[in-house]
């Protein structure tokens, strides 16, 4: 029997595959990480917060410390981040625990099948039920009502057809009661990570990465909110739920949420990442989790730091400064193998990217063309090396992504280069890869940019706006705007960096040693462009520069009285 090759598509793929690398899609997520007490210079354990959140103005967070006594008199403080609105301090430090979140991406949604019949009804386990209708109005000044009309199931909403005679319905575990409520405010007043864990897995809120660090040393990692306790399935493709065999029995119990306290080495790490394996693993699930390149610089940056010395909140502002691009180290010893003394001489230009290629620095700094170089040249070698076997989703399914799942493969098939599964449009492996070396040339030459000016910086500028400058004079549109400059770091580092995504804040806090805590924020206090804090420490969090995350001495007082 012949071995297997790979056809060429009948069609050049109808969009490109790259963005997905190039562009990766900037999903909320962030980074959080605690050093215990024994490697801490406090004595208390030490957490560092960074949520990672789309950049606009006015900005999402606002800075706040609260001060109040309680019933016996005692005399209570939190300071930390919270929503305008909101009725709780968000992320901070209350003087015995201070607690951080990134996103879970846990398994919290079902895609069910439900049969109908005529239309009018669906198989449940109860025997056939109607489907009920829901109208929402939604008034609009000036104009009539717009209404929309939703049928739902005992499970959800439905979303969209099936095969004949079937729907998809959604079933979420934020539809029900039991995922909202405002236990988040019992955190002010915890006082230690065994306190704070149990809270947790009661808190009605979106599953969270909860990361908590206390005055007496104390480190854990938990998730918060509800988590579904699936039945008769995996829940990682759609299925049938209507004969009862396969269904959501209630919640996961408290004792089954995974924690992870005091481990040895005395540091923890999440970045959106998969934190358990195994039986844990199975029952919280899969939704998506971060390829893990982010999470193994944290976790190398923390263990080489308690290795040396005990850490200071500065040594954790530095890990969530780190901009150095540790995931194409390998990448940079490929490309300057295919930039050959051969191949140099048969295009000049191939010659100038390898003498940036080989002065990359390791960072991607502002003035780097290396790293932009690197990254795209990455992208554009998993775009000719999995077309072949992407074109057919693609065309099928207009939202199929595929880039944070194929690292790994891309590098398997590039290093060991198996002639049947080579790209049927290049002559070899060789030919491929070189070729995605001059696709970045072809990029640069788009741009109109020598290639030395081909920086990340001229790339990665920050696009920080109000919603209103998409249509005002350029002039207004960057008085009511944040400055656009050059920003280092990217989506694969601990500096997470894009244009418009990036830092929602910084702050880095040992409980009961406030005064030493630092905190960043992108934007400041004020949504008004007049205001003198309406920029008022923005420049720190671009440049990096670390600053107090407690309130100075007053300036204004504004004292609210009832009528």
């Amino acid at each position: 029997m012949p071995p297997l090759r790979l056809k060429a598509p009948d069609e050049k793929p109808a969009a490109a595959l790259a963005p997905d690398w190039y562009e990766p899609a900037l999903l909320p997520g962030s980074n959080s990480f605690a050093v215990d007490g024994a490697h801490s210079t406090t004595g208390a354990a030490t957490l560092a917060n960074d949520m990672h959140l789309g950049l606009a103005v006015p900005h999402v967070w606002y800075r706040a410390e609260l001060n109040w006594p309680d019933a016996a008199g005692t005399a209570h403080r939190v300071v930390g981040v919270t929503l305008p609105g909101a009725p709780s301090i968000v992320a901070g430090s209350n003087g015995d625990v201070a607690w951080g979140f990134t996103n879970s991406y846990v398994d919290t949604v079902d895609v069910v099948i439900v049969e109908t019949y005529a239309d009018l009804q669906y198989r449940s386990p109860a025997g056939w039920k109607d489907f009920e209708e829901r109208t929402e109005t939604i008034k609009v000044k000036g104009e009539a009502d717009v209404t929309l009309t939703t049928r739902w199931t005992e499970w959800g909403p439905v979303i969209a057809p099936a095969e004949e005679g079937r729907y998809y319905v959604v079933r979420w575990n934020a539809h029900s009661p039991e995922s909202a409520n405002l236990e988040l405010m019992d955190l002010e007043t915890a006082r230690s990570v065994g306190e704070v864990v149990a809270l947790a897995h009661r808190l009605g809120m979106p599953n969270q990465n909860l990361l908590v660090a206390d005055r007496a040393g104390h480190i854990a990692w938990t998730i918060t909110g509800r988590i579904p306790q699936r039945a008769g399935f995996d829940g990682r493709v759609p299925v049938m739920w209507g004969y009862g065999d396969r269904r959501w029995d209630g919640w996961l119990p408290e004792a089954e949420v995974p924690v992870v306290a005091d481990p040895a080495d005395g540091v923890l790490w999440t970045a959106n990442n998969r934190i358990v394996g195994g039986a844990a693993y199975a029952k919280i699930g899969d939704g998506g989790y971060d390829n893990g390149l982010r999470a193994g610089a944290i976790r190398d940056d923390l263990r080489a730091l308690v290795a040396q010395k005990k850490a200071a909140p500065a040594d954790l502002l530095a890990i969530q400064l780190d901009d150095r691009g540790r995931y194409l180290d390998r990448w940079q010893k490929l490309l300057l193998a295919v930039l050959s003394d051969e191949a140099v001489a048969q295009k000049k230009a191939r010659g100038e990217m390898r003498e940036l290629v080989r002065a990359w620095s390791g960072h991607a700094a502002i003035d780097s063309a290396g790293y932009r170089i690197l990254r795209l040249f990455r992208a554009k070698v998993a775009e000719r090396t999995l077309a072949p076997f992407l074109d057919k989703p693609q065309r099928t399914y207009e939202g199929f992504r595929w880039g944070t799942m194929t690292e790994d493969a891309v590098w398997q098939l590039v290093t060991e280069k198996p002639a049947r599964l080579l790209n049927p449009d290049h002559r070899s492996w060789d030919s491929l890869l070189l070729a995605a070396a001059d696709d970045v040339l072809a990029d640069a030459a788009q741009q109109g940019v020598a290639l030395a000016q081909y920086t990340w910086g001229a790339r990665n500028t920050l696009r920080m706006q109000h919603p209103f400058a998409r249509f005002l004079p350029q002039w207004i549109a960057r008085f009511v705007s944040m400055p656009a400059e050059p920003l280092p770091g990217d989506s694969n580092l601990p500096r997470v960096q894009a244009p418009a995504f990036g830092a929602s804040e910084r702050f880095v806090v040992s409980p009961g040693h406030e005064d030493q805590a630092i905190f960043e924020m992108p934007g400041g206090q004020s949504g008004h462009p007049l205001s003198p804090f309406f920029r008022a420490g923005h420049d720190d969090w671009v440049r990096g520069r670390p600053s107090p995350l407690r309130p100075g001495p007053a300036a204004h007082t504004l004292t609210l009285a009832p009528p």
